[in-house]
């Protein structure tokens, strides 16, 4: 189904703030993976000639989703949905281990992570089945729906293990919320993982105490309008038994990796050495940065390979080591403006389904953006996500251009000349 129009009009704004993340994000790859500055350019066993390759084939790629009609990704977004379920699946039989994680196919030299692209699937599932309802997102059989159809990927891909990517699909209940879901919801989402968090620091006991007093507060302030105990009792009770059962999902649904990362970042640990290390030089290469950087490839901890994994998850962390506080302020600003940028093309959509995708592709690169940051500057727990357009990796790269780019099309076809 390729388009047969000529006349349509790409916004070319989004085109340029990809084309600027994907330049930079090469460029300190680059200075991250060099290990011999005198070497040969082209070399196809370092990394950043790899990315160079993917970047090519991304161009390709990006050709080849605005080649076709805009109407092919709403018609068979069931079917892509479908078979991004069929590839998480296969890899419990066929996958391939890496870093602990059954999470990727390999194909000779080359492996292939599926749940990167199962975000854009799950978006375009999402957005099928939101704007083919006719009544509101208040109605509890269509969320349980579209809270089905997050779920099924997100289920799929914990058990890999690889809970960072599966933390990612949290993200469409923004996308629901835009649509109608109640604010309840995101208050729910909100409170639950404060209690998570307070649960690993304080302890069940003391949490369960603090949730009944705050239950009592605010039945007492409501006791002039009659409030149902029963309502109250229902929620305390739920409240205190998440409490109780934080402590089993921790110690047994979790990974010791994964425990040992809350707990620095917690503070109930100290590790520099250990699990805490990769975290630990990240800031130290970000802090010695200064203002200005240490300049291009001229970066001590980048060059002496202090920081591991600093090509994909904590390629930030070069960025602050040799550009500074003003680079990572322009890369800030980027990634603000490309997210800003697709909400505000989102909101003008004519089509309710092109809108929904809009604000699913920009909740999935805020997440990824925050939590990479937030990650590599120790203010989150290493879980392991990419930087979008930044992160070496071609299954990374793909992953966010088929999202941004399917967005690309949909928006283009408003703008059809008559």
């Amino acid at each position: 189904m390729i388009s047969a129009s000529r006349n349509v009009k790409f916004d070319w704004l989004t085109i340029l703030l990809f084309a600027a993340l994907v330049i930079v994000g090469w460029i300190n790859i680059y200075s991250a993976s060099l290990s011999d500055i005198g070497g040969v350019f082209v070399d196809f066993d370092q990394i950043y000639f790899k990315q160079i390759i993917w970047i090519g084939l991304s161009i390709i790629l990006i050709i080849f989703i605005l080649a076709l009609d805009s109407k092919f990704y709403e018609r068979f977004a069931s079917i892509i949905y479908l078979i991004s379920l069929v590839s998480l699946l296969l890899l419990f039989p066929f996958g391939k281990e890496i870093s602990g994680a059954t999470s990727w196919y390999s194909f000779g030299g080359i492996s292939i992570q599926p749940s990167e692209f199962a975000k854009a699937a799950t978006a375009l599932a999402l957005a099928k089945y939101l704007s083919d309802i006719q009544t509101s997102m208040n109605r509890f059989k269509h969320q349980l729906k579209a809270f089905a159809i997050i779920a099924l990927p997100v289920l799929l891909i914990i058990p890999q293990p690889d809970p960072g990517s599966a933390l990612v699909f949290s993200i469409f209940i923004f996308t629901m919320y835009r649509e109608g879901l109640h604010f309840a919801y995101l208050l729910l989402g909100f409170f639950a993982a404060l209690l998570f968090i307070g649960t690993l620091t304080l302890g069940v006991t003391w949490v369960a105490i603090i949730v009944l007093l705050i239950a009592v507060a605010i039945y007492i302030k409501n006791r002039k309008k009659r409030p149902n105990i029963l309502k109250y009792s229902t929620i305390l009770i739920a409240c205190i038994g998440f409490a109780f059962s934080v402590n089993y999902i921790f110690n047994n649904v979790f990974e010791q990796r994964h425990r040992d990362r809350f707990n620095i970042v917690l503070g109930k640990e100290i590790d520099v050495k250990g699990i805490g290390y990769n975290t630990n030089q990240s800031e130290i290469a970000i802090g010695s940065g200064g203002w200005t950087g240490k300049g291009w490839t001229q970066g001590t901890q980048t060059k002496g390979n202090f920081v591991p994994e600093q090509h994909t998850d904590y390629i930030f962390s070069t960025v602050g080591e040799e550009w500074g506080f003003l680079g990572t302020v322009l890369v800030v600003l980027l990634f603000l403006a490309l997210i800003v940028r697709v909400l505000v093309l989102a909101e003008r959509q004519r089509s309710k389904f092109s809108r929904i995708y809009g604000y699913s592709v920009a909740a999935i690169l805020f997440v990824h953006f925050f939590v990479n940051i937030g990650m590599v500057t120790g203010l989150l727990p290493t879980i392991g996500i990419p930087l979008p357009f930044f992160s070496y990796g071609g299954s990374s790269l793909w992953g966010f251009t088929i999202l941004l780019f399917i967005f690309v099309r949909l928006d283009a076809a408003n703008y059809y000349y008559t």
